[in-house]
């Protein structure tokens, strides 16, 4: 049973301090944790970048993201349905890369 969504980029979170500290015991991210979270696998892939080239980092964190993604839908949620749950999937990084790619802090410096 795939319990919808399985991953949302998180909204605004309206909660009081205290509900968010609570939130975050239990193990759920919110936007602030979200976006930090992120910047730890940003961080890794820097400092990978040193050494790698981007080209085949790339290809090595979405390996990794996949096969995590992998084992998520099999042992945490449960999926029944692996196509609907890859379609989801799909769909979730499709608007994430599609926002990013919109982002023009990501361009690169103008040359001179």
């Amino acid at each position: 049973m795939l319990r919808e969504p399985v991953l949302e980029e998180p909204k605004p979170d309206t909660r009081s301090r205290k509900e968010r500290r609570a939130a975050r015991k239990s193990g759920e991210l919110d936007s602030t944790a979200f976006l930090k979270l992120a910047d730890k696998f940003i961080d890794l892939a820097n400092r990978e970048n040193s050494q790698v080239k981007a080209t085949q980092l790339h290809m090595a964190f979405l390996y990794a993201a996949a096969r995590y993604n992998a084992y998520v839908a099999k042992s945490v949620t449960d999926a029944d349905n692996h196509e609907k749950f890859v379609t989801h999937m799909v769909e979730q990084y499709r608007e994430m890369l599609r926002q990013h790619l919109a982002d023009e802090s990501l361009d690169p410096p103008a040359k001179s």
